[in-house]
């Protein structure tokens, strides 16, 4: 193999071990925040301020992914879902994952810091945030809560980050991708309710079980969309931007019928994948898609 091959076929690796595929769930919504931005008066817009936004959303995601694949690699060598995660299956050494971790962290807060003052101040503690999600679930289970709250953090800081002013609308937002992430990660994790359990990690389906992990996912998407449809209002979204909140109802509603009880009371996960990364990838393309018709085309 070429030393092109063998360099193309490293950074693919690494691109697995952070899944760099699922940052459509978040970067949808960054960039719907930073449009909404640019309706608030005297809000600039650079192409090279555009750039340090596209790179603290990825570094900061990658970060964030590699530090968790790295704590966790001992609890995913034992279970069989994920004992063939890259460094459990020899792919990633620990000490590969944690330079990338260091790499990631520092470009984070390099590029946050030429965005201005106030995401320079911010950068280390939402850097707790992302790393600190690896450590929940050994603590509390509200760890999906916490992933939320980390997703939810992408909008707000694309809109600092073009020098909005915060504001309801935006809070609002942030808040609907906390909980809509929160409650997709609840179902998905339903895969890992006994595995959970006997190894004392704490989630909401090993503490509820499985009926009430799937109630409390559906709350808090009721929450989701309800303040999605709040945000919309707040920021003087137009129709397509109201077409987004009932696509992503609709869309969550699709998401729950993937994920049913059977006749013996056990929950059918066969389509679990579908409805995690599917659905939700639906989510997050078509409101940021709509969103930026709204904007864009809409309110000239």
């Amino acid at each position: 193999m070429t030393f092109t091959g063998i360099l193309a076929r490293r950074a693919a690796t690494y691109a697995s071990l952070v899944k760099l595929a699922h940052t459509v769930f978040a970067a949808p919504f960054a960039v719907a925040a930073l449009l909404l931005a640019l309706t608030r008066p005297h809000v600039p817009l650079t192409a090279p301020r555009v750039l340090a936004i596209a790179v603290c959303l990825v570094l900061g995601r990658t970060a964030a992914m590699a530090y968790n694949r790295l704590v966790d690699r001992d609890i995913d060598a034992e279970n069989p879902r994920t004992r063939q995660r890259e460094i459990p299956a020899g792919l990633v050494s620990p000490r590969g994952a944690a330079l990338l971790v260091l790499f990631s962290c520092a470009g984070f807060v390099a590029s946050a810091a030429t965005l201005g003052r106030t995401t320079a101040m911010l950068a280390l503690p939402v850097l707790f945030v992302l790393l600190g999600y690896s450590h929940a679930k050994r603590f509390t289970w509200a760890a999906h809560l916490w992933l939320g709250v980390a997703l939810g953090l992408a909008p707000g800081g694309a809109w600092l980050a073009v020098g909005a002013a915060p504001e309801p609308g935006i809070v609002a937002l942030m808040v609907a991708v906390a909980t809509w992430v929160g409650g997709f990660d609840i179902l998905y994790s339903l895969q890992d309710e006994q595995f959970d359990r006997g190894h004392c990690l704490r989630s909401i389906p090993s503490r509820f079980g499985a009926r009430g992990a799937r109630a409390i996912a559906r709350g808090l998407h009721l929450v989701t969309v309800t303040l999605l449809a709040a945000s919309a209002r707040l920021l003087g979204g137009h129709a397509a931007h109201a077409l987004a909140v009932v696509l992503v109802a609709a869309l969550l509603v699709y998401e729950h019928s993937l994920v049913t009880e059977r006749a013996d009371g056990s929950v059918d996960l066969s389509r679990i994948d579908q409805a995690f990364f599917d659905v939700n990838g639906w989510v997050s393309l078509g409101f940021g898609a709509l969103v930026a018709i709204d904007v864009l085309l809409l309110r000239r």
